[in-house]
């Protein structure tokens, strides 16, 4: 008898839930752990260390890597072929979907780890892109690969160290949202931006579930945004005053 080749049966033991990231950590034949996403026509298997389909592309662990040691090859004024640009693109792609299924699991220092190469890789795509039509393709998904790092940073140092130092994370998130907004000139946007609002949304979801109070600079915002000019001067002197101590 031929040897079944379909997966019939095991889509049928997991179901595809529209909407959600349906993803499971598993263990394979040899024992290692591997991580599945469903997906509408099927399931995404993904090694959970290093490149996620689990090649090495020229012997490096990732792409990226193997990128960053041409770049350093060939010194000053290296630029991606376009065969580059789409095994990057790949790559890409390829962390993506594992970042949103360690979300999903609620493995966040894996997904902050993702994130952190991601966000590199766009760094050194943009520094040696040959076109800037490709640099945008990709510069367009900074604030969301930002958003999920930001999130995922977040929610692991309030299983690490607790909501305060949570909080403090979550702010160092927006500020480096802020400077993406503010490299590309669009500051104006940034307080309506959905993902900036989400985060915010966090923020105040944190403060309320464990009884936090605004921290100083945040208190200073809003007062300036409240046009409460007096009571401002007063927070950004005690904001002075704080820096000032001694260590």
């Amino acid at each position: 008898m031929a040897r079944r080749q379909d997966i019939d049966r095991l889509l049928k033991q997991w179901p595809y839930q529209p909407g959600e990231v349906c993803a499971r950590l598993v263990r394979a034949s040899d024992g290692r752990e591997v991580l599945q996403m469903r997906v509408e026509m099927g399931i995404l298997q993904l090694e959970v260390d290093n490149r996620p389909d689990g090649q090495h592309p020229e012997g490096f662990d990732s792409y990226f890597e193997y990128l960053l040691k041409q770049a350093v090859k060939k010194g000053n004024g290296f630029e991606l072929s376009q065969e580059q640009c789409a095994a990057a693109d790949r790559e890409f792609l390829q962390f993506y979907h594992r970042r949103i299924c360690w979300l999903a699991l609620r493995q966040f220092r894996r997904a902050v780890q993702d994130a952190d190469h991601s966000l590199a890789f766009m760094d050194f795509v943009r520094a040696h892109s040959p076109d800037e039509e490709w640099t945008l393709s990709h510069e367009q998904y900074r604030p969301f690969v930002l958003f999920h790092r930001t999130q995922a940073a977040t929610l692991a140092v309030l299983e690490e160290a607790g909501p305060e130092a949570a909080l403090s994370e979550l702010g160092r998130g927006l500020q480096r949202f802020r400077e993406v907004f503010a490299e590309y000139d669009a500051e104006d946007q940034y307080e309506d931006d959905e993902l900036v609002q989400r985060l915010v949304e966090l923020k105040e979801t944190l403060r309320r579930q464990y009884g936090l109070l605004p921290s100083l600079a945040d208190q200073l915002a809003e007062a300036v945004a409240a046009e409460e000019y007096e009571l401002a001067a007063k927070l950004r002197d005690e904001l002075t005053r704080q820096k000032r101590k001694p260590v």
